[in-house]
């Protein structure tokens, strides 16, 4: 009972989100179309990045940056490289995929420099400036860019319309790391040298074959090729070949985790009844509904099943935009951050979720009033 216990609460999103799944099926029938709308290439893009970023850890390629963090003594400076690093990369590589190789480093740096109590704090605000910084672009979010594509905005419309909350939580995101690490100002806590991890000779072609993936798979992000399919059979046989040791690695709860809740956003987006229930109630909510739907579907898949049903684009998208502040399920680059920080800390769940609604809805509360005023 103990190891059941254990389990569920280890894995308690990825219970969740089967648990919905499932549901989800009574609700629409499976068929081939339910396959089809499942967005495999996010699954795909997922699954490399998640293999190759572990290499870079195994293969300690994170090591220039640990040294360059050398040269910022004190825990504000190195805060500030870390979750406007997330906040400025999120706008060109997607939010998910800037939380993926941040969050990992955080970790990693912190427990370097015997900071650990700082680790939850400063993912929940990377969680939050991956979110906020990657409003700005068309192709910073998938929901973004999912709308930009359908809504026929201009670019320079689009980057006008995200240009004052995103500058806004620029201002706000500052103010939060200056309160939390405000019990650290003035006093130093650099990492010598030997903590950064040595490359061996051995590990050199392990180390090229990472990084040349690594810009392949960024490659895929950005352009957004229809060739996604064979990036990821390259990236496959590239890591049976050089280390197939990642494979045993991978966070494969994740991927569950994201297939399943595309399962449920799939299914309820074709069934009849409910799609006649939101044409008759979204159009005027679209910021309210947003925010909500997204808090059970998530905000890529709510914005694919309320567009449909809006007049008022900025209205929804800067709801959609807000969602993940509220839950982690409101965001699926939360759920990410979550499995992110549980997998280097197995029983941290719960202690997971506190730090992160009060960050997130701390955040929340005035980034709503703004956009309010705004819309």
């Amino acid at each position: 009972m103990n190891k059941v216990i254990s389990f569920v609460k280890k894995q308690a999103m990825v219970i969740l989100s089967l648990f919905a799944a499932i549901i989800s099926l009574f609700i629409t029938p499976p068929s081939m179309e339910l396959v089809r709308s499942i967005d495999w290439k996010t699954l795909a893009t997922l699954f490399m990045l998640l293999s190759v970023l572990d290499g870079f850890k195994h293969e300690n390629l994170f090591r220039p940056v640990i040294k360059l963090t050398d040269r910022i003594g004190g825990m504000t400076g190195l805060s500030f490289f870390l979750v406007f690093g997330v906040f400025f990369s999120s706008m060109f590589v997607t939010n998910d995929v800037s939380l993926i190789i941040f969050v990992p480093l955080t970790i990693l740096l912190f427990r370097q420099r015997d900071r650990e109590q700082y680790i939850l704090p400063i993912i929940a605000l990377e969680n939050v400036a991956a979110i906020r910084g990657s409003l700005l672009t068309p192709f910073g979010s998938p929901q973004n860019l999912f709308l930009f594509s359908n809504s026929g905005i201009s670019v320079g419309n689009f980057l006008l319309m995200m240009l004052p909350i995103w500058l806004g939580s620029m201002v706000l995101i500052s103010l939060f790391i200056f309160f939390i690490c405000r019990k650290e100002r003035g006093q130093n806590s650099g990492v010598s040298d030997s903590k950064a991890g040595e490359w061996t000779k051995e590990g050199r072609v392990k180390r090229i074959v990472y990084l040349v993936l690594f810009v392949i798979i960024i490659l895929c992000v950005v352009t957004r090729t229809a060739y996604w399919p064979y990036v990821t059979l390259f990236v496959v046989i590239a890591l049976l070949v050089f280390d197939r040791g990642v494979f045993l690695r991978v966070d494969y709860a994740l991927l569950v985790t994201f297939l399943c809740f595309f399962v449920f956003s799939s299914s309820l987006a074709a069934n009849g009844g409910i799609s006649a229930f939101l044409r008759e109630h979204v159009a005027g909510n679209e910021y309210w509904w947003s925010i909500g739907i997204s808090q059970i579907i998530s905000n890529v898949p709510a914005s694919i099943v309320l567009w449909p049903f809006t007049t008022d684009l900025k209205a929804l998208i800067y709801g959609l935009d807000t969602a993940g502040l509220v839950s982690v399920i409101g965001s699926l680059a939360s759920v990410i951050n979550l499995r992110l920080y549980v997998r280097e800390y197995p029983e941290g769940t719960k202690d997971f979720m506190k730090v992160f609604e009060i960050v997130s809805l701390a955040f929340f509360v005035p980034v709503v009033l703004l956009q309010l005023l705004l819309i």
